[in-house]
């Protein structure tokens, strides 16, 4: 509804002194009054006009008032002109202009004020700023004092090699949106055409003032804002972006011109279901944060043209119009017709509300204060499309625009520029992302509805691809492993082979005694032909616990070669889980030895076979010849469960002898290498360790049972000469820790890590002391046949990543990165890992329903083809490398973020002190919270609190832990992984009890703070935010702490030091005094509390 907007009280012919009751549109004490007139060049005899600011400049002024350099609101226009006169005419012509529009005329208060206000000067001319350096003119990085007026600058300089006049215009989003730059470069078109009877007459912005704060009342916007955004408790955050706060400086921009068959689709589809085209572009975007997010309810700002609501003069008027209010879509179970309908209305019921305020519909969300609604914008306007480079159109004769630059602080933005025909796309989103991606992205989403709405097709929107085409090939490449030529012998025919090819060559190597491979094959078939006689065949599965010693690699190969499959029991597994893996897979036999098997939970009538029983010195030695072929079970590995039962991993020939040949390959495994083989036979790992040196000629030492100390390692290493050896990336820290650089000494050609991810502060460490030829990083749940990816880094090569890559394809496989729905989510994206092709386990022994819930179809494959879901979060990066970012049950919610605990732990490992880390998410009474677990190096220090304060430095507040454990070591289970089990509990530190402010100044703020929040109590480790702290309460607190302690304080401080203990001691160390204070200081601000609290 039109409001009636209140005339201007001052006198048109202006007054020497200017009364509270002259100012119908905002409250002011006569203090204030004379601030204002003080701070205007002239005084109140060039006040025109006082009014507050619009729900948008309130929200721009807070962001503008955060940036201490760069401006993201501040906007660019450049110009060049054939000739200087040319030049001063067009600046002429835009101060007559100035001089016609209200808005272009004022200047933004607020030092020492109740609330912000715009002051309308009478005059406010604007004068060209001469340079001679035309780099600055051509920069775009101005910065525009808004407390004067006009909010313009003319800044010029002759190109001489150009033989042109460069004028840069930068001018303030807090005046001008979009619209208004195309009236003002008409206007200032008409005056030098010498049309100024073409001008319309000007529109006092004080009427969209009133109109915006008065016309829907503010009640309405907030029932609308609750009932639509009142269950939203998670921000929509692309790319995991967060930061709204920036100065547009880290934005890349790209452009695309949709194709005109798809721009008339557009159109057609449109009309045809009876919406406009920004509804289809509306819903696009939301298509693309929700495979991006892997979401299909997705929130984002849309900017509204601001003028539907402000009468009917409002479209050529000048001024700040445009509002950036959020946008709810559900792109799930429904068919694109139907989404398209919904995001309409959607659309239509939003534009009732187009004069809300930004910070009042976030408050109506279930986020917490101070957590980002979106961080995703559209802008659909109408209008003339640039040209791909912005540059070349021509304004007037003798006039060419260069350049014209927009910006945001919202790093992820799509602008639709509608030419009535066509459509151009433009991108601005943080460099870090890619904006031409981007736009590929949002161009695919565009082509692939309109198809859908084209056709008919009832298939739900969120099945729709939104990849373009550079992200289809990439995505293809990357995704598929090489299809090599390998033999096709099984593993332990690799091995006979090596023993007929290299007889004399070392096979395995242990502290007594060495095996060549014609004595190692020999023992493995006299063995193998007793447990053929023990009735061992194809299928059969044999139990074997040994104590690690060359005879366990003699075992392993003999059950092989006996057609039977092997299941690994480690001795020193507890009792109870040795039985339930003896009973659950079903083992025929149990290989042992005799002080081993008396300690082994042997089910009654299980029969027991050891070594000690048997004369592995005579009888048959040749290869036992038994018919197997690839799908024959070759090994059952026992892994955690999620019940708290292990379930049996069933793997078959086919798929291990493809890893252990490619693998091989990949490692470039010699004859002359020497594997030391360190994990348990329970581990997976260790199998591949074993299998690929000895199938390519290697000789393999095991590791004892004895648990080695890192100097017991390095010195087995140095003594038998050992090239190649995995370790866990924590022992291998632990390596690094105690060796120094004498590990850059050991004979060591490569290391691998894998069975847990490696930090990227790992990583360095090992990169800088040992200095190795190369590392490699294994990736691989143990259904997907070990090691199906590896990342490879030479030395001196470092990462940008918390974690080591988990990097590119072994063998004949394939990797999918897909959301929820099994859509290929972009590159750079995060999602889930899925990985096919020949590496795959036959599935979960006697667990049919788990292995089809986890093996499932391969959708872009032939029938029959299968998929593993691995429960890893990654994303393809743009080198194609997979990156791991964490476990998809790792990640916690906490006050209405997701977080991943991995990208937490990484930072705690980069602190110089910190020498392991870990962090879990407890539960408390006020919800999850998280706790963090931490070593540190010999002889270093370094508190709990000093930790928490850095990591606030890195990360979000919502991420930095509530508690720091320091232990002397993490600790570690039999595999050498960190046994989170183990972890004390940290106490009562993550629900911090009340603690009262503590001396003058928290005291201070902490009255403050009551007030201006309307908080009964305010303890030192309460929040501001989270108290429901906002943007406008926190420029009140600013303005009343700097009276205060008359001090300028950056608004920055309070984000950075957002509790009651942390802001004093900010406040503190500003001050430059220590707590006590000035006796004087501590009366003025104990005054100032009791007049704030009467």
């Amino acid at each position: 509804a039109q409001v009636e907007v209140p005339r201007n009280g001052i006198p048109a012919q202006g007054c020497d002194a200017i009364e509270p009751g002259m100012l119908t549109l905002v409250a002011l004490e006569e203090a204030s009054i004379r601030a204002i007139e003080a701070a205007v060049p002239g005084g109140a005899r060039n006040i025109q006009d006082i009014y507050p600011l619009a729900p948008l400049q309130e929200g721009i002024l807070f962001h503008h008032l955060m940036q201490t350099e760069a401006d993201a609101y501040v906007t660019s226009l450049l110009l060049a002109f054939d000739e200087r006169e040319g030049l001063l005419r067009f600046v002429a012509a835009l101060n007559r202009v100035i001089a016609r529009h209200d808005i272009l005329r004022t200047a933004v208060l607020w030092e020492g004020l109740p609330e912000p206000v715009q002051v309308v000067h009478r005059q406010a001319a604007l004068s060209i700023e001469w340079l001679d350096d035309i780099a600055i003119v051509k920069g775009n990085h101005h910065r525009i004092d808004v407390r004067k007026a006009p909010l313009l600058r003319a800044l010029a300089a002759h190109d001489a090699a150009g033989g042109r006049w460069l004028l840069q215009l930068p001018s303030h989003h807090l005046a001008l949106d979009h619209t208004s730059k195309d009236v003002l470069i008409e206007e200032i078109s008409h005056l030098l055409q010498g049309r100024p009877e073409a001008l319309a007459p000007p529109v006092p912005f004080r009427r969209f003032v009133a109109q915006a704060r008065h016309g829907v009342t503010p009640a309405e916007h907030e029932a609308y804002f609750r009932r639509v955004l009142g269950d939203v408790g998670e921000p929509t955050a692309p790319f995991g972006l967060l930061d709204v706060r920036g100065d547009g400086g880290r934005i890349a921009e790209s452009k695309l011109l949709l194709a005109p068959a798809d721009a008339q689709r557009v159109r057609a589809q449109a009309l045809r279901h009876g919406v406009s085209p920004a509804a289809l572009f509306h819903l696009a975007w939301a298509l693309v944060l929700a495979r991006i997010t892997g979401r299909d309810d997705v929130v984002f700002g849309t900017v509204l043209f601001g003028r539907m609501q402000a009468g009917a003069e409002a479209s050529r008027s000048v001024g700040m119009f445009i509002n950036t209010l959020p946008l709810r879509v559900r792109t799930g179970a429904h068919d694109a017709a139907r989404c398209l309908r919904q995001t309409h209305e959607a659309l239509t019921e939003l534009l009732h509300h187009e004069h809300a305020s930004l910070s009042m519909a976030q408050r109506c969300s279930a986020l917490p204060s101070g957590a980002p609604l979106f961080t995703a914008i559209l802008n659909y306007r109408h209008g003339a499309q640039t040209d791909a480079a912005g540059t070349g159109v021509p304004v007037l004769e003798g006039v060419e625009m260069l350049d014209s630059r927009e910006s945001s602080n919202f790093p992820f933005g799509l602008s639709v520029n509608d030419t009535g025909t066509g459509f151009e796309l433009v991108t601005q989103v943080d460099e870090a992302i890619g904006a031409a991606r981007v736009c590929e992205l949002a161009c695919a989403a565009v082509q692939s509805i309109a198809q859908a709405l084209a056709s008919g097709s009832t298939r739900p929107l969120r099945a729709l691809s939104v990849l373009g085409a550079g992200d289809v090939a990439r995505l293809r490449d990357w995704g598929h492993g090489e299809a090599r030529a390998a033999s096709g012998l099984m593993v332990h025919q690799l091995v006979e082979r090596q023993a007929r090819e290299r007889p004399g060559a070392t096979a395995l190597i242990a502290a007594t005694h060495s095996l060549d491979f014609a004595a190692f094959n020999a023992r493995a078939n006299r063995l193998a032909h007793r447990l053929i006689a023990a009735g061992v065949k194809p299928e059969t599965r044999v139990g074997i616990a040994l104590e690690r010693s060359t005879d366990m690699v003699v075992g392993l190969l003999a059950i092989l070669k006996a057609g039977g499959a092997y299941v690994p029991l480690d001795p020193a597994y507890p009792a109870d889980r040795l039985a339930y893996m003896m009973d659950d897979s079903g083992i025929a036999l149990l290989l042992s030895q005799d002080h081993v098997a008396v300690r082994m939970p042997v089910p009654a009538g299980l029969p027991v076979l050891t070594l000690e029983s048997l004369d592995l010195a005579t009888g048959e030695a040749g290869d036992p010849d038994v018919a197997l072929h690839a799908g024959n079970l070759a090994y059952v590995i026992y892994t955690s469960g999620s019940t708290g039962r292990p379930k049996g991993v069933a793997v078959t020939h086919g798929p291990l002898s493809m890893h252990v040949q490619t693998i091989g390959e990949d490692y470039e495994m010699t004859p002359e290498d020497r594997e030391l083989q360190f994990a348990s036979i329970a581990f997976d790992g260790a199998h591949e360790r074993t299998w690929v040196p000895l199938a390519f000629g290697a000789a393999l030492m095991p590791r004892d049972n004895d648990i080695w100390p890192v100097e017991r390692t390095a010195a087995e290493i140095a003594r038998h000469g050992i090239t190649m050896a995995c370790f866990t990336p924590t022992y291998l820290a632990q390596m690094v820790d105690v060796l120094g650089e004498a590990g850059s000494r050991l004979p060591i050609r490569s290391y691998t890590v894998g069975g847990e991810a490696m930090p990227r502060a790992s990583f360095d460490r090992v990169q800088a002391v040992f200095r190795p030829p190369r590392i490699i990083n294994g990736y691989g749940p143990t259904e997907t046949v070990i090691t199906p990816m590896i990342a490879k880094a030479f030395a001196g090569e470092r990462f940008e990543a918390a974690y080591m890559p988990i990097g590119r394809l072994v063998g004949d496989r394939t990797a999918h990165v897909l959301d929820h729905d099994l859509n290929p989510v972009p590159v750079g994206a995060t999602g889930e890992l899925y990985l096919g092709g020949e590496g795959l386990a036959r599935g979960y022994l006697r667990r049919a329903g788990l292995s089809a819930e986890r093996f499932v179809a391969d959708p872009f494959r032939e029938t029959g083809a299968r998929l593993y879901r691995t429960g890893d979060l990654v994303r393809w990066g743009d080198d194609g490398q997979l990156e791991y970012l964490g476990r998809l049950d790792h990640q916690v919610k906490v006050r209405g973020f997701r977080i991943e605990l991995g990208e937490i732990e990484a930072q705690l490992l980069a602190q110089p002190e910190v020498r392991e880390a870990l962090v879990v998410a407890k539960e408390g009474p006020a919800g999850a919270w998280l706790a963090a677990y931490a070593s540190l190096q010999p002889g270093v220090d370094v508190s709990a609190d000093v930790l928490r304060q850095r990591l606030r430095q890195l990360l979000p507040e919502h991420a930095v832990p509530g508690a720091v454990v320091f232990l002397d070591s993490l600790p570690l289970n039999a595999n050498g992984k960190v046994d989170r089990h183990a972890l004390p509990e940290p106490g009562e530190a993550g629900g911090r009890p009340y603690e009262a402010p503590s001396g003058e100044v928290e005291e201070l703020v902490a009255g403050l703070w009551r007030e201006v929040l309307g908080t009964p109590s305010v303890g030192r480790h309460d929040n501001f935010f989270e108290l429901g702290g906002h943007s406008l309460a926190l420029l009140q607190v600013q303005r009343r702490l700097q009276d205060a302690f008359e001090l300028q304080f950056a608004l920055r401080i309070f984000f950075e030091n957002p509790t009651l203990a942390e802001l004093g001691a900010a406040i503190e160390a500003q001050r430059g005094v220590d707590s006590a204070g000035d006796a004087q200081d501590i009366a003025r601000m104990s005054a100032l509390l009791e007049a704030w609290e009467s």
